[in-house]
C-alpha cells in the first residue's frame, strides 16, 4: 500500500488525470456536435472548423510552452494552463453560434498547448530513463480513456441535461485538478515531503536550471521526429474528430449506438498506449539499442496501422469497420510510448522544448486533418475516403522513422564547440 502512495507514483497519477481531463475537454465537442450542429445550422465543413479551431493556438504554444516549462517549471506552467482550459470549457457551454464556439475552442487550444511538453519536462525529473516509455505510454493511455469515455459521457449528459451542461461538468473537473496539482507537486523530487531515498536514487540527476536553448540546431535535430509525428497526428485527429460522426451517419445509427462503437475504437487505443510504452522499455532493456526500441518499433506499428485500415476501403460493413478502425487505432497508439520518450532521449536538458517541437507535428495535423476530412465528406459523400489519406501518411512515416536516430544524443556542448571552431576558423 505504501508503494502506491510513493511521491513518484502520485506525480504520475496526477499526470494521468491531467491527460484524461484534457482529452475529455478537447474531444467532447465531437459528440456534442450532434447537438450544437443542428442548433447553430452548421454543415460538415463548419463543424470541421470548430474541431480544428482548437489546434491553431495549440500549435503555436507547443514550443513556447515547452520552453516556459523548462525555464520556469512544470508546476506553475500547468497551473496557468489548467485555469485557462477550464475557463474555455465553461465558455463552450455558453456559446450562441459558430463565432462564439470558435472563440471558446481557440482559448481551449491556448490553455492546453503547453500541457504535454510541460508534463514531459516534469517526467524528465520524476521518471527514471529506463521507464520513460512506460510513463509516456500510461499517461497517453489515460488520454485515450478520456477519448473513450467522452462519447458515452456526452450522450448521457446530453440526454439528462443538454449539450451545454456537459461542458460545465467538464470545467468543474478541470478546476478541481488544478487545485490538487498545486497541493501535491514539487518541481524537484528532492523537495517533495514524501520522497524516499530509494526513489531519489533511481531518478536522473537534477537538470541545470535555465540552460540556454540552441534553437537552430535543436530544430534541425528534431525535424525528422516532428514530421513522423505529423504523419501519426493526421490519423489521430481524424479519429478524434470524426469517428463518433462516422458511425452516426455512415451507418445511420442512433446517437447511443454510435457512441458505443466510437468508445470501443478509442478503448483499443488505451490498450495500444499501455502496451506500446511497456514494449519499448522492454526492448531497450534487452537490447540497449534506442534505434531498435524506438525507431524500429514506430516504423513497424505505423506499417501495421496502414494494413489494418485496408479492409475499410474494400467493403462497407459495420463489423469490418469496427474491427478495422480498432486495430488501426491500436497500432497507431503503440507508437506513442517510443515517440514521446525520444525527446527525452535526444535532448534531456531541453526535454520540454524538444517535445514541444515534436508535438507541433501533431498540432499542425490537428489544424488540417479535420477540415480536409469534412471537405471530402461534403464533396464526395464518402465517410471512408478520409482514411485513405491516413494510409498514405503512415507509409511516409514508416520511411522517415529511421531518420529519427534517438541513439544520437543532442549535445549543447558539442554545438557550442562547433560554433567556437567556426569562429576560430574565421
Amino acid at each position: 500500500m505504501k508503494k502506491m502512495f510513493r511521491a513518484t507514483n502520485v506525480v504520475i497519477t496526477m499526470l494521468c488525470l491531467m491527460y484524461f481531463i484534457t482529452y475529455l475537454d478537447r474531444v467532447n465537442v465531437s459528440t456534442a456536435a450532434a447537438g450544437f450542429g443542428p442548433e447553430f445550422g452548421l454543415n460538415k465543413t463548419e463543424i470541421g472548423l470548430v474541431f480544428s479551431a482548437f489546434a491553431y493556438p495549440y500549435l503555436i504554444f507547443q514550443i513556447i510552452g515547452g520552453w516556459v516549462s523548462d525555464r520556469f517549471g512544470a508546476k506553475r506552467t500547468l497551473i496557468a494552463c489548467g485555469v485557462v482550459w477550464a475557463l474555455a470549457t465553461m465558455m463552450t457551454g455558453w456559446a450562441s453560434g459558430l463565432a462564439s464556439m470558435l472563440v471558446a475552442r481557440v482559448l481551449l487550444g491556448l490553455g492546453e498547448g503547453a500541457t504535454f511538453p510541460a508534463a514531459t519536462s516534469a517526467m524528465s525529473r520524476w521518471v527514471a530513463k529506463e521507464k520513460r516509455g512506460f510513463a509516456q505510454g500510461i499517461t497517453h493511455a489515460a488520454a485515450r480513456i478520456g477519448n473513450a469515455v467522452a462519447p458515452a459521457a456526452m450522450v448521457w449528459s446530453m440526454a439528462a441535461y443538454g449539450w451545454r451542461e456537459s461542458f460545465y461538468i467538464c470545467a468543474i473537473i478541470s478546476f478541481a485538478w488544478v487545485a490538487v496539482w498545486w497541493l501535491v507537486f514539487t518541481e524537484h523530487p528532492k523537495d517533495h515531503p514524501r520522497i524516499t531515498a530509494e526513489e531519489t536514487a533511481l531518478l536522473p540527476p537534477p537538470k541545470a536550471k535555465g540552460a540556454p536553448v540552441p534553437w537552430g540546431p535543436l530544430f534541425r535535430r528534431m525535424a525528422p521526429v516532428t514530421i513522423v509525428y505529423f504523419c501519426y497526428g493526421w490519423t489521430l485527429w481524424l479519429f478524434l474528430s470524426w469517428i463518433p460522426q462516422y458511425f452516426l451517419h455512415s451507418y445511420d445509427l442512433d446517437l447511443k449506438k454510435s457512441a458505443l462503437f466510437a468508445s470501443s475504437v478509442f478503448f483499443a487505443g488505451v490498450l495500444g498506449d499501455t502496451l506500446g510504452g511497456w514494449v519499448t522499455d522492454k526492448l531497450y532493456e534487452r537490447t540497449g539499442n534506442l534505434n531498435k526500441s524506438r525507431s524500429w518499433m514506430v516504423a513497424i506499428c505505423m506499417l501495421l496501422t496502414l494494413i489494418s485500415l485496408v479492409p475499410l476501403m474494400l467493403t462497407h460493413n459495420l463489423t469490418v469497420s469496427v474491427l478495422s478502425l480498432s486495430a488501426g487505432f491500436f497500432f497507431a497508439e503503440m507508437t506513442i510510448g517510443p515517440m514521446w520518450a525520444i525527446p527525452m532521449d535526444i535532448a534531456p536538458e531541453h526535454s520540454g522544448t524538444a517535445s514541444g517541437m515534436m508535438n507541433t507535428g501533431s498540432a499542425a495535423a490537428a489544424i488540417v486533418s479535420p477540415v480536409v476530412s469534412g471537405l471530402l465528406i461534403d464533396r464526395f459523400g464518402s465517410w471512408e475516403l478520409p482514411f485513405a489519406g491516413s494510409m498514405l501518411l503512415m507509409a511516409l512515416g514508416v520511411l522517415l522513422a529511421f531518420r529519427m536516430r534517438p541513439d544520437s544524443k543532442f549535445s549543447t556542448a558539442s554545438t557550442g564547440s562547433k560554433v567556437a571552431d567556426l569562429q576560430r576558423a574565421t
